[in-house]
């Protein structure tokens, strides 16, 4: 089915026309997209001269199928204390996934001593049953460190402390909404990835050799990291990641795991199927990132929510259904 918007029969149009001038990068069987970018990136920015004044960056993504909610990295321009920019976690929503009203007020913020002064960042949000997980980074201005709350609305959270408080520097995890083998997997890490398992969605145990490591002369030669959550398809479990390279150019790859294994590598690939190409993501706040972080299937289309430069917000909207 073609994107088009609940209240304007001409939407598709306009969307194609403002698509038509980005490139289409051909993705394998296994993977989704291929995707292009929306000509009006940024969907959002920063506001005001609180707590999302200086930067809103890094969003996860869920729908309900009548709308998207989207959960965004915010930080203020003043920071807590002499700490220059603290991050929170703020909440807007659309009815065609483009055009997010925002809520006044941030959903998620810093709290704890593990969060303070850096704030709550890169949120990751899965519903499993009725739900939501959200992990995010809690930073203390010295260590990151991977932590979990849980919703039932979106709007009221419950703080479950920091998933591996023994770990040390530990970020962006990204849980599978279904078990495999009478447990759930996350995968997690921002050198290489690591996966844990869990029976109850609270205390996870971590397998610790990597499932995914840089590889030499590619566009995740210097790091990877994951995106949005994975997802449970007829090939395997497909992670959507993130990888940099050694001049720290950050681009999004795709990597299948095996279904019945979710620690082994079945295809991935070997090219970008996105890379920093626009004003903002190339000389943003931090210069040449896309970083992907939030995935849904709205309409019967993939839309891929993505960090612009740690700047703004962008969206890419899979093609192959509408234009070819």
């Amino acid at each position: 089915m073609c994107y088009q918007t609940k209240n304007n029969i001409t939407a598709s149009v306009l969307i194609f026309l403002a698509l038509v001038t980005f490139p289409v990068i051909a993705t394998a069987q296994w993977q989704i997209g291929p995707f292009q970018k929306y000509e009006d990136n940024p969907i959002l920015v920063s506001r005001g001269d609180s707590w999302e004044a200086k930067d809103v960056f890094n969003p996860t993504a869920w729908t309900d199928g009548h709308k998207v909610y989207l959960l965004y990295r915010a930080e203020d321009s003043t920071g807590i204390g002499k700490w220059n920019g603290t991050s929170r976690i703020g909440l807007a929503t659309s009815s065609d996934g483009i055009h997010f009203s925002r809520e006044k007020k941030p959903i998620l913020e810093p709290t704890e001593s593990w969060e303070l002064p850096g704030g709550t960042e890169d949120p990751r949000i899965t519903k499993i049953d009725s739900t939501f997980y959200l992990t995010y980074t809690a930073y203390d201005g010295e260590t990151a460190r991977l932590a979990l709350a849980t919703s039932t609305d979106l709007r009221s959270w419950k703080k479950h402390g920091l998933i591996f408080p023994n770990r040390g520097w530990t970020k962006s995890g990204a849980i599978l909404d279904e078990q495999i083998n009478g447990k759930y997997w996350m995968y997690f890490g921002d050198t290489n990835i690591w996966v844990a398992w869990s029976t109850d969605l609270l205390n996870w145990n971590v397998i610790e050799e990597p499932v995914m490591k840089p590889r030499n002369g590619k566009f995740d030669s210097r790091l990877v990291e994951p995106g949005p959550s994975p997802i449970l398809t007829e090939d395997g479990i497909l992670l959507l990641y993130n990888g940099a390279n050694d001049d720290l150019i950050y681009n999004a790859g795709q990597v299948l795991f095996e279904r019945n294994d979710p620690t082994k590598v079945i295809a991935r690939s070997n090219t970008s199927f996105m890379q920093p190409d626009t004003q903002l993501e190339r000389h943003g706040q931090i210069p040449n990132v896309v970083f992907v972080e939030g995935l849904v299937n709205f309409d019967d289309t993939w839309f891929l929510y993505y960090g612009m430069g740690d700047s703004g917000i962008g969206v890419a909207i899979e093609t192959d259904n509408c234009f070819w």
